[in-house]
């Protein structure tokens, strides 16, 4: 067995939902969030080069932040090729699966609208201000971009958002 496996199946059973949950909000999709997961932890496990014979107790965590990082920079940098399947996916007979039960809440329709008119980087931003409850300097690391940059992204989704909950609330009321 490779002195990676045992960190892998630990990380998968521990943090797998929470980390297909993070990719779902960045991509709007869940089955897109899983591959989003899946690639992130192939790509960060198929260069692990720790020595085997080092015991670390926060392994789990330490993998955790690489995959993070790993699905952030994904879903970053496939945004366009995303982008063209999305214009051509309608064209594919029996395209949509089966909606589960997270797809019956308006509530979570709303938010999933008004989440997919923003761009990448301003959904990267809400995503780790509001769900990885990262600070601004933490979110401008992460990207690689400046707190200011970081605060002008939140400032406008927040204003994006704001008139697509509006507006699907005045649909709502007629």
């Amino acid at each position: 067995m490779s002195h990676w496996e045992p960190v892998l199946t630990d990380l998968v059973r521990q943090r797998g939902g929470a980390l297909v949950r993070y990719a779902s909000l960045l991509c709007g999709d869940r089955a897109e969030g899983e591959d989003l997961v899946q690639e992130a932890l192939t790509k960060v496990f198929a260069v692990m080069r720790r020595p085997a014979g080092r015991d670390d107790g926060g392994a789990v965590e330490h993998a955790e932040a690489y995959v993070r990082r790993t699905i952030l920079t994904l879903y970053l940098d496939g945004y366009r090729r995303r982008r063209r399947w999305a214009a051509v996916r309608h064209l594919l007979p029996g395209s949509d699966s089966t909606a589960g039960p997270e797809r019956h809440s308006p509530d979570r329709l709303d938010v999933d609208r008004a989440l997919a008119v923003l761009g990448p980087k301003q959904r990267a931003c809400m995503v780790l201000r509001y769900y990885a409850d990262l600070t601004v300097p933490q979110i401008a690391e992460e990207l690689g971009v400046s707190p200011g940059t970081v605060k002008r992204h939140l400032h406008d989704a927040g204003r994006h958002l704001m008139v697509e909950l509006d507006q699907s609330l005045e649909g709502d009321r007629r």
